[in-house]
């Protein structure tokens, strides 16, 4: 896409971004609250958020689909008054709405295993009426402008632009940092806009380059990001990237989600450790004639039948779903 389009599509989405902007009333009340109030609190909400990173990262989502999911769930929580009890479903619902959205089908988790995973008390059925009602509120189709739209948009503008260093401006990069913004409800009061601009700035006065500060400064006034504004947002990006890379600070911790068995499969599980027969050792030198193929397929076909007849229905298929077993990257830039 040439400098033009991409000028002519960022201007676009800063004239619509302000229809997904959640209410700073709503925001601010849910700031004031505190934990005992039987109401929403940032940290609760917070906390949620970290939730869904961890999940996010667990089931191979991508950036666009957890960054869409925190949109949909602070629009709403700004809108509606929830009990803390029901938050899980409406953040988890938030998150399969994203990934139905962003995701590739094939990609998509089953909605009991993203219920199981998630450690949540409620039903498939649960999960989708309360999809029913966020889109329904939010009156949610399929688009949202978001911070990561414009990060997206500045990062291609400023590598076109751009004539040298290519490689050190990593999207990836931003994008974790974005992530890290998002678990903090005082940056849900930003416009997209602003708070993307404020870490490609960041990160562009991290490289001194001069090619690509022109760059963000021509993307400002283009935009007519006021000085004041990004100085603001800028500061708190800041402090919160410094407060982040802190050993002290409490990060998404992916430990947390753990299998939960029934009694009778964990029973079924040791039954079939201990039953797990031991093979013959092998003989070192020649080869014995006397002892026929046959009789070494005897050995391990008992085995075999023996490991599959103490899992019971379990043998019939892997214990962990295909698609769950897949290796997922871990982050390179805010690792704890």
């Amino acid at each position: 896409m040439d400098a033009f389009k991409l000028m002519k599509e960022l201007r676009v989405n800063y004239d619509q971004e302000v229809d997904y902007l959640p209410k700073e009333t709503g925001l601010s009340l849910i700031e004031s609250t505190n934990q005992n109030d039987g109401r929403i609190s940032a940290k609760c909400r917070d906390a949620k958020v970290e939730d869904l990173w961890s999940l996010t990262s667990f089931f191979g989502y991508t950036t666009q689909t957890f960054v869409l999911a925190v949109n949909l769930l602070d629009r709403f929580l700004a809108m509606m008054r929830i009990q803390p009890k029901h938050l899980s479903c409406v953040s988890l619902s938030c998150l399969h709405m994203a990934a139905k959205v962003t995701e590739e089908e094939r990609n998509l988790a089953p909605t009991d295993e993203l219920i199981r995973i998630g450690q949540c008390r409620f039903t498939v059925s649960d999960l989708g009426r309360m999809e029913k009602i966020i889109a329904e509120k939010l009156d949610f189709k399929s688009k949202s402008v978001t911070a990561l739209t414009f990060l997206q948009l500045y990062h291609q503008i400023t590598l076109s632009h751009s004539t040298h260093r290519k490689e050190t401006l990593s999207l990836e990069k931003l994008e974790a940092q974005l992530k890290a913004c998002l678990c903090r409800i005082s940056f849900s009061k930003a416009k997209p806009s602003v708070l993307a601009f404020a870490l490609l700035r960041l990160e562009i006065e991290a490289f001194h380059s001069e090619d690509m500060l022109e760059i963000a400064h021509h993307i400002q006034r283009h935009l007519k990001i006021a000085d004041a504004e990004l100085l603001l947002w800028r500061t708190q990006v800041a402090q919160c990237l410094s407060a982040y890379a802190s050993p002290e600070c409490s990060k998404p911790n992916h430990r947390k989600l753990q299998w939960v068995v029934s009694r009778r499969t964990a029973q079924n599980l040791q039954s079939s450790y201990r039953s797990v027969p031991e093979l013959p050792t092998i003989p070192e030198g020649c080869w014995d004639e006397s002892e026929s193929e046959d009789s070494c397929e005897d050995t391990m076909s008992s085995g075999e039948e023996s490991l599959s007849s103490s899992l019971g229905s379990d043998a019939e298929g892997p214990f962990f779903p295909k698609h769950l077993l897949r290796h997922h990257k871990r982050r390179q830039y805010l690792d704890a």
